[in-house]
């Protein structure tokens, strides 16, 4: 479905957030023949609705809301509105057409687009890719996700979108080039469980792209994909990290060698796998890679990681502390943990409890001499989950600040002390920048 579509349409918009506001501007330069916005939650930090806003689209709120969108014949939903709402699985009982602001979006530019998407490494790969693309003279616009609406994005000739899997939920056309990253449980309430987030997911595979690139290290992602297939970053026959000339590891193109992995300013192993995609995203567009390889050298080279995700802090102890606060889930923060193997390590764990299962973490630390330190809401619960471990140290401490304030004495010199929830940061913050300010502000305010 196109946004042209929608014309002479009865058309609901259903969320007043930056996506629905985006969806009600450009829904409505088409010409429904009505359009309504509903918003049935409570958010006191909802920006107002006037203006051409409520011209377009009147606002109803609340329980009146459900009726607007049973009267639709298109009903189109912001992310944020689960799968599992109750509004929407009665809605698909009654038949009524529903998509999202990304997948009227992708119907138009579907061959112009890179989507990424991925339970962990999807934002750093998306912007890897983008930065690589404009070092290679091939000018691109990237958004998506936490970022600009795709409804809002100005027209190119070439996107990278990084795409959550609320918005591959609803999505009928694949972008040009489907990229997958890695498979672990997430947002399993919103989805309704882990088979429908997976499928929700891999949606952003099923609709004909031109070619997927896969991180072909993931286990859960070579099991979902079969033998379905796709380029597998990480394997011998595409891009992949292995001896170079000077015996060190470079980063390779099937025979060909390109750079060496200290090119890479990012830690770890993963991130390591996140460029071996990205490089072989490029392969996949035509790009040279192996000719051009110094250019691409350079420009990795240059490339700033994300903020919050394993950001160094200067400190003058000799201590590094590291802000990863965007790992919310177990596996993002197992992750971290390996970033640092072979220094001693605290970690900070806990956050928003959504009912995780921490065996996962609990196995992979099962080996591990470190400290944990657990803060409200899912610390303690974390903290349970790892009793018994001989080799790791827990702790509880009543707020982020005390964590802080206690990982300086426990961690040894020359240690490495990483906020890695495992866990959101709504409830005790505003969202997750609060978190990361509070964490910098505290390891500032403790040091010595």
């Amino acid at each position: 479905m196109r946004l042209s579509d929608l014309r002479g349409r009865h058309v609901a918009v259903w969320g007043a957030g930056r996506e629905g506001r985006a969806a009600v501007t450009a829904i409505a330069a088409h010409g429904p023949a009505d359009l309504v916005t509903v918003d049935d939650s409570a958010n006191f930090l909802s920006l107002p609705w006037d203006g051409p806003l409520a011209e377009a689209a009147p606002l109803v709120t609340g329980e009146e809301g459900f009726a607007r969108l049973a009267a639709a014949e298109v009903v189109v939903r912001s992310p944020g509105v689960p799968s599992t709402h109750p509004w929407m699985v009665e809605l698909h009982r009654r038949g009524i057409t529903i998509t999202q602001g990304s997948a009227l979006w992708m119907a138009d530019h579907a061959d112009r687009t890179v989507g990424v998407t991925g339970s962990k490494g999807k934002s750093t790969t998306s912007s890897l890719i983008s930065h690589l693309l404009t070092a290679m003279d091939r000018p691109n616009v990237f958004g998506g996700n936490i970022g600009v609406p795709l409804l809002d994005l100005p027209e190119a000739d070439l996107y990278v979108l990084e795409l959550s899997s609320y918005q591959c939920a609803d999505l009928a056309d694949s972008p040009r080039v489907a990229v997958v990253t890695a498979l672990f449980p997430e947002h399993l309430d919103a989805h309704g469980g882990e088979r429908e987030y997976y499928r929700d997911k891999l949606n952003l595979l099923a609709h004909g792209p031109h070619a997927v690139v896969v991180n072909g290290a993931d286990p859960r992602l070579a099991l979902e994909l079969g033998d379905r297939a796709a380029i597998r970053a990480g394997f011998p026959d595409t891009t992949h990290v292995a001896s170079g000339p000077d015996g060190t590891p470079w980063f390779h193109l099937r025979d060909n060698p390109l750079f060496p992995r200290a090119v890479l300013p990012l830690v770890g192993r993963h991130n390591e796998g996140n460029l071996c995609v990205a490089l072989a995203v490029l392969d996949a567009l035509g790009v040279d890679v192996v000719g051009r390889k110094d250019s691409l050298a350079v420009a990795v080279a240059g490339f700033q990681g994300l903020a919050h995700r394993l950001t160094e802090i200067a400190d003058p102890s000799g201590l590094t502390f590291v802000d990863d606060t965007l790992a919310t889930s177990p596996y993002a923060a197992m992750h971290a943990i390996d970033a640092y193997e072979g220094r001693p390590l605290t970690v900070i764990v806990g956050g928003t409890d959504r009912g995780l299962d921490y065996t996962p973490l609990r196995d992979h630390l099962a080996e591990r001499e470190i400290t944990v330190i657990g803060i409200p809401d899912s610390g303690p619960r974390i903290v349970e989950a790892l009793a018994g471990l001989p080799a790791v140290r827990t702790e509880i401490a009543e707020d982020l600040v005390a964590a802080v304030g206690l990982s300086r004495k426990l961690t040894p010199s020359g240690g490495v002390v990483l906020l890695s929830p495992a866990a959101p940061s709504y409830g005790r913050f505003r969202n997750f920048e609060h978190r990361s300010e509070v964490f910098a502000q505290a390891v500032a305010d403790t040091a010595r």
